[in-house]
């Protein structure tokens, strides 16, 4: 059973007056195996967004389905198996560290010893536990974002929907975040994302879709979209300058490996942006 799957979805929001429409997601497909990362990325207001909140229940698509772990996003049974940070997250910054991760497992229904063993490994995990007595009035961009998560693991789902959890967020922090999710990758753990960061994507996700005005351009592993065929990589062991410029004719056993270069996510992205917008303009021409 797969832990997600998004079929043929369409999202549209009226304008103000019936006017001034969007039409925000456009067929979109996508299947996400259990304990894999997914990785969605696209210009402002391509639909990620959009496409996140009809997965774990908050809008509902008026075409297409979406699925979690075989049953309607809807589900309320569901409400126990999904962990969503949205893009901006509202917390009470009175509150402290460890009592934001508490009053979240208490929505949740938890409580008692169970919560509290919960609340430290949770802090623990995303290295807060030196401030979980610090209010979040006081805490970091970097920090609250990773009090996010902490809050939206709280109840042990088995799919994480992170909506840009990067977002505003320094190198060393980011690179912390990138670092959970790749623990919780080896945890068992199904993870959604959405991120600008396009080196972080290709480092934690298994396969990647590329959103462009509502519709998936591209979609696959990332050796299937980094793959540039036009190109040849060679590898030597320690070769001698010599052996450098004849290369190919005199390389024998030093010859290691030949496979297609690499070309990196970001150019991936950039030129299917680029060749839909080139498709858009031929389109529109008289």
């Amino acid at each position: 059973m797969n832990a997600v799957e998004i079929q043929n979805v369409h999202k549209s929001f009226s304008g103000t007056w019936g006017k001034g429409g969007v039409y925000a997601v456009k067929g979109v497909s996508i299947t996400i195996p259990q304990g894999s990362v997914y990785g969605l990325i696209g210009p402002n207001g391509s639909g990620k967004s959009t496409v996140m909140k009809m997965l774990v229940g908050l809008l509902a698509p008026y075409e297409g389905s979406c699925r979690v772990f075989g049953r309607p996003a809807t589900a309320s049974s569901n409400r126990r198996e999904i962990g969503f940070l949205p893009e901006n997250p509202y917390f009470y910054k009175f509150l402290t560290g460890e009592e934001t991760i508490r009053f979240y497992g208490r929505l949740c229904g938890l409580g008692g010893r169970a919560l509290t063993g919960r609340a430290q490994e949770l802090l623990e995990l995303v290295g807060l536990q030196d401030a979980a007595h610090r209010r979040l009035s006081g805490y970091s961009k970097g920090m609250l974002q990773r009090i996010g998560l902490a809050q939206a693991l709280v109840q042990e789902p088995r799919l994480l929907v992170l909506d840009e959890p990067t977002a505003g967020v320094d190198p060393i922090g980011s690179r912390v975040i990138r670092d959970i999710i790749l623990d919780l990758k080896e945890r068992g753990l199904t993870v959604f994302l959405c991120s600008h960061l396009l080196e972080q994507v290709q480092e934690v996700c298994d396969r990647v879709g590329i959103l462009y005005q509502g519709c998936l351009i591209a979609e696959g592993s990332i050796e299937e979209l980094t793959d540039d065929p036009r190109r040849q990589q060679v590898l030597l062991q320690d070769p001698s300058p010599e052996l450098l410029e004849k290369l190919r004719a005199e390389a024998g056993d030093a010859w290691l490996a030949s496979s297609p270069a690499h070309r990196s996510l970001e150019s991936v992205f950039l030129r299917g942006i680029r060749e839909r917008m080139q498709q858009d303009e031929k389109s529109h021409m008289p």
